[in-house]
């Protein structure tokens, strides 16, 4: 159950980026990413009174609050890279050094996966490296400077999927409750100190909404599948949704796909089985 649902975490986390990045090219993208999360805070806060759940402790709001503030940052720069380069470059880039901080953290807290899901992770991250271009040739567009943003947000993520794993894991929708009581506030402050107003383009304002609630989607997913599982397995397979993303960037804006780059998506999808029968 938890790699379905990492599994199921990534398909929409890929879902939710690519409608970020659509909305970007006609917004700010720390603009988007308000957008998104402040309409994300409505439906998880609905949620949390719907559910019954009680208030959690300090903890959990301190890591929920931390998770928000890094995943807010890498999602606003995951919407200006995509804006500003290709979705099949930075996605990936993203999603591969995400992988890292995770699999490290889960280390030295003592989960010991079996060598099965090591080799999992193992091509999981080159399968990562090779749909980003990182290994292999790609002939992309996209500056070395949103490169190494790709890699920052990669770092933000990897951070986020740590925070909540360290919230309590009877507290239902609350560390996501946290977390954009904590992002909310500081993407409004970046817009009002960067000057970056919502632009008079209702669509993509709408299409900025349709993130959010799938963002929101993919975090309750991981969330679910973090506590029944190991971080380290978790936040890899969860670190797939490049390969959803990079599926709508083909086959909706026609951005080729390289030979490396298929043969990373077939990569992807033997990591995500060596993972599922690991133990």
């Amino acid at each position: 159950m938890p790699i379905v649902l990492a599994l199921a975490s990534a398909v929409v986390y890929g879902v939710a980026d690519w409608f970020g990045g659509r909305a970007s090219r006609a917004q700010a993208s720390v603009v988007v990413a308000a957008v998104g999360q402040a309409v994300s805070l409505v439906l998880v806060v609905a949620g949390v009174f719907i559910m019954g759940t009680s208030a959690p402790g300090a903890s959990t709001w301190w890591w929920g609050g931390a998770g928000g503030i890094v995943g807010a940052l890498g999602i606003a720069g995951l919407y200006h890279g995509f804006a500003n380069g290709d979705v099949t470059v930075v996605a990936p880039v993203s999603a591969v050094v995400g992988t890292v901080v995770p699999v490290a953290v889960g280390f030295a807290l003592g989960e010991r996966p079996s060598w099965v899901a090591w080799v999992g992770i193992a091509v999981a991250a080159v399968a990562i490296a090779l749909v980003s271009g990182a290994l292999g040739t790609h002939a992309h567009n996209t500056p070395p400077r949103i490169v190494v943003l790709a890699v920052g947000v990669g770092v933000c993520f990897g951070l986020l999927f740590v925070a909540l794993d360290r919230t309590d894991h009877d507290s239902g929708l609350w560390p996501l409750v946290a977390a954009r009581l904590a992002s909310v506030p500081m993407l409004l402050l970046l817009a009002g100190a960067w000057g970056a107003r919502p632009q008079r383009h209702r669509s993509s304002l709408q299409i900025a909404v349709v993130a959010g609630v799938f963002d929101m989607a993919a975090n309750v997913l991981y969330l679910e599948a973090v506590r029944r599982g190991m971080l380290s397995i978790v936040a890899v397979v969860s670190s797939l949704y490049p390969a959803s993303t990079v599926a709508l960037a083909f086959t909706i804006d026609k951005e080729r796909i390289g030979k490396w780059q298929g043969v990373g998506l077939v990569g992807a999808a033997v990591a995500l089985g060596l993972v599922s029968v690991s133990r």
